[in-house]
């Protein structure tokens, strides 16, 4: 029997009450912990807003083993994920640009707690810490681990790149299901070059830019640890971005890609040329990465 307490007074409610306060309680339960490991991009309208008009690629949705991501920081949504479990790199992320208000790179490494029990915090964590909350629990089922990438060859390379946000929004890009392995000398070199063009760009031109960032899985190149095949080395990076002016109209809109290599070379495409780069490896239709392919109506 549940109680209501009114003026002071404590009174019984009806059996139907109590039905509809319990239901009430669990479908607030549900929500809390489904905050960040969303079934869509959809159910939280807050992520939404890092696809141009509210548009979500159809890239890999139906790919098996993917899970999306509002990937939740200092109690707020800064960019969206959609990651592989199976290979535990992410697909790809989205973002909004922001100007850099400086400030140091993070020391810690974030895993997502929902990829391990869906009833714990929907936020982001540093992973050294949350296997301290729960020892004997393996944290890496489902999600690439700072130990993966320790001694493996490759950086822990971002997709959404820190230099692409103000704090807090730069400490959550250090989530791990934000990064692939990235050979060192692409993502020191041509790749980090790429990103700053693109911050300059996006400064002097546009007023908001839409941007999204992806991997190209390999069929059988892998960070392998005690035998074990842990994370899929993609053989190339993307990205694409949808710049707009002050009328939130589009005003341009490109790409560009790099083999994950020693070869230390971006190579830039129109959106339209990515899309045909992209569907050489997939056997899902690739469809438009932003509304309206990035073009003024």
């Amino acid at each position: 029997m549940l109680f209501i307490l009114t003026l002071g007074q404590t009174r019984p409610i009806s059996p139907k009450m109590e039905t509809l306060v319990t239901l009430c309680s669990l479908l607030s339960l549900f929500f809390v912990v489904r905050a960040d490991l969303v079934g869509q991009f959809e159910d939280v309208p807050e992520c939404m807003e890092y696809f141009h008009s509210r548009k979500v690629p159809e890239y890999h949705m139906s790919t098996s083993g993917t899970v999306r991501l509002c990937q939740r920081f200092a109690n707020r949504y800064h960019f969206a994920t959609l990651y592989d479990t199976n290979r535990r790199i992410a697909v790809y992320s989205a973002y909004i640009f922001q100007p850099s208000n400086g400030g140091g790179r993070e020391r810690r490494w974030f895993v997502e707690p929902q990829l391990v029990n869906q009833s714990w915090q929907a936020e982001m964590k540093d992973g050294y810490w949350l296997g301290r909350d729960h020892p004997g629990i393996y944290l890496g089922e489902k999600q690439a681990l700072n130990e993966d990438y320790t001694h493996s060859g490759f950086d822990r390379g971002h997709l959404n790149p820190n230099g692409h946000h103000a704090v807090p929004g730069r400490n959550a890009t250090f989530t791990l299901t934000n990064v692939v392995p990235q050979n060192p000398k692409l993502n020191q070199n041509a790749w980090r070059i790429h990103e700053s063009q693109l911050t300059e760009l996006f400064r002097s031109k546009c007023s908001k830019v839409y941007v999204l960032v992806g991997a190209i899985p390999s069929a059988t190149n892998w960070i392998v640890k005690n035998n074990v095949k842990r994370v899929n080395i993609p053989d190339y990076l993307w990205n694409a971005f949808c710049c707009l002016d002050n009328n939130d109209k589009p005003i341009q809109g490109a790409a560009a890609a790099a083999r994950n290599n020693a070869d230390n070379w971006v190579e830039k495409f129109s959106l339209d040329e990515l899309g045909e780069f992209l569907q050489q490896f997939s056997n899902q239709p690739v469809g438009e990465l932003f509304h309206n392919n990035c073009m003024a109506v």
